[in-house]
């Protein structure tokens, strides 16, 4: 069954396995996003379901097996559990969507022999179709009530018009010709994005003008939506695997939010004179001595601390990723609208390294505090190194090795923030300090999150609450609250996975003593998805 389901997933999401690094992605086609495709993935979601449904839950107790069935049964409840959201009919998103990744995929696509040349061009000749069964799913959201809010559609807006300003040959979606100098290849990109690409992204773009931005919701609440705030919990589910009402997630985000602000307060009165967090957050966002001043510089300083961490890592974890990590800077255009700090995996044989691609635009000057704690979370000895040795565990099954939960892999990445703590990462006080600041980011989305979709809060309450109580810039703030306005739930995962990963650390001190061993937990972490089967078992 968790081959079947394997294949069935590569085929219908294409992009998916070329963005993860799969071997075998079928890299010629984009898939079937149509809204008749998605129904018909949903019949054989059920059909998987009801076979599983034959399997008694202790059955593999204990077996290699155990934890695919888990990974494999809580991927698919979820997946079932979140249809009343319809995500399908509002996938419009100012920093995930089709307007971000296609473009990105430019850097990721395989290329190098006529063969791969033949499917890259075939891949780029579907965008058009890709992108009006996008509108179509648009056009058939607004009849049904679901839409994305209208400050969300106006910023997409906005990124179609700069991308519709480039020129066909400087065009992002022509990015993929400077990869491969075969004669003719580029002259074929170019007008491939010309004559066919650039059409269909006017299309999407009038047809926010004419149809979309009109009947876009005003409220940022996705319970405003259809048996929204059933579609919240469904959310909060599938990116957590834990279960768990809009109030509770408020109230741990509460608590969380206490204790950083406790153990802030020696840092700050050791090296910055005991001032009110308030103040000292507005001299991290506005004093130049607290600030990046140049895009080079924003870069020098997350390669140097990529570099550093990846030095201390054999002290700390028993095995290292084959692929290499490079920092990637987002497109202006990206930049723009936000573009938050994000992982794209690279190859499990090392070939494609893993890319951490960030915002180094430095207009506003970005606060220097928060950036350390972003390099060890989005690189070393977070998701590059688990994403990455995922991908080599070629003994597991693929569900183990490609597929996982958000409340894991954000989580970890949260605790490998922590953990550079002890490992002497930060470099600085003022590292340190934005490190905590970093956790207190996480513990306000789960405040924020489910005040905005459930509990009433409005964008600006929203923004207020950050601006109060974390060190980010109010522009990073601002994309911050849109994204969370986009995707309900996905902000929960964070702060939930880091506390499930520390409750699980404890419990095997408890159990071992002396006899604990920091390195082997970390190995037994991700042996065949351990951790993130623990996770499916959570719900």
């Amino acid at each position: 069954m968790a081959d079947e389901y394997f294949q069935g997933w590569l085929q219908n999401y294409p992009l998916w396995a070329t963005f993860s690094g799969v071997p075998e992605a079928p890299n010629d086609r984009l898939g079937d996003n149509s809204l008749q495709a998605t129904r018909a993935w949903e019949r054989r979601e059920d059909r998987w379901l009801a076979q599983l449904g034959y399997i008694g839950a202790g059955a593999l107790r204990g077996s290699p097996d155990e934890a695919t069935l888990g990974i494999l049964r809580e991927t698919l409840e979820a997946a079932r559990q979140g249809r009343v959201c319809h995500r399908e009919l509002w996938p419009l998103d100012q920093q995930g969507g089709w307007q971000i990744y296609l473009p990105v995929l430019s850097q990721l696509q395989p290329l190098g022999t006529a063969s791969l040349r033949s499917q890259a061009l075939a891949r780029w000749r579907d965008i058009p179709r890709y992108i009006d069964n996008e509108i179509a799913a648009l056009r058939e959201g607004v009849r049904q009530g679901y839409t994305q809010p209208r400050g969300n559609a106006e910023a997409v807006r906005k990124q179609l018009d700069d991308l519709l300003a480039t020129p066909p040959a400087k065009s992002p979606f022509a990015g993929i010709a400077d990869r491969d100098s075969a004669p003719g290849f580029r002259h074929s990109v170019v007008a491939v994005v010309a004559g066919e690409i650039l059409p269909a992204v006017r299309r999407y773009r009038d047809h926010l003008v004419s149809e979309y931005i009109p009947h876009a919701r005003t409220s940022a609440s996705v319970s405003t939506l259809p048996k929204g705030a059933d579609c919240y919990q469904a959310l909060v589910r599938t990116f957590t695997t834990v279960d768990r009402g809009a109030r509770a997630v408020h109230q741990l985000g509460l608590e969380q939010m206490a204790a950083i602000q406790t153990e802030r307060r020696p840092i700050v009165a050791r090296s910055f004179g005991g001032v009110q967090l308030a103040d000292l957050w507005e001299r991290f966002r506005n004093d130049p001595k607290y600030t990046f001043q140049s895009r080079e510089e924003i870069i020098r300083t997350a390669e140097q601390a990529v570099a550093r961490a990846k030095t201390a890592m054999p002290k700390w974890f028993g095995r290292l990723p084959k692929a290499d990590l490079i920092v990637d800077p987002c497109l202006p255009y990206e930049e723009e609208s936000g573009c938050p700090n994000s992982y794209v995996p690279g190859t499990p044989d090392g070939s494609r390294p893993g890319r951490w691609r960030i915002h180094a635009g430095a207009e506003p000057a970005q606060p220097r505090a928060p950036l350390e704690g972003t390099a060890f979370h989005e690189t070393y000895p977070g998701h590059h190194l688990q994403i990455a040795i995922a991908q080599e565990r070629l003994e597991a099954h693929p569900v183990t090795r490609y597929f996982g939960f958000s409340g894991f892999s954000e989580g970890w990445a949260l605790y490998a923030e922590r953990i550079a703590m002890d490992m002497g990462l930060y470099s600085s006080d003022l590292y340190l300090l934005g490190e905590l600041g970093g956790q207190a980011l996480r513990a306000a989305r789960l405040v924020v999150d489910p005040g905005l979709h459930v509990l009433g809060w409005s964008r600006q309450r929203a923004m207020d609450y950050l601006v109060a109580h974390t060190p980010e810039s109010r522009t990073y703030i601002e994309s911050e609250v849109d994204r969370y306005i986009a995707s309900p739930g996905q902000a929960t995962a964070y702060m939930t996975g880091r506390l499930e990963i520390e409750s699980l650390r404890r419990e095997a001190e408890a159990r071992l003593g002396e006899r604990f061993d920091i390195r082997k937990f970390h190995t037994r972490c991700w042996k065949a998805g351990v951790c993130r089967w623990v996770f499916s078992a959570r719900t």
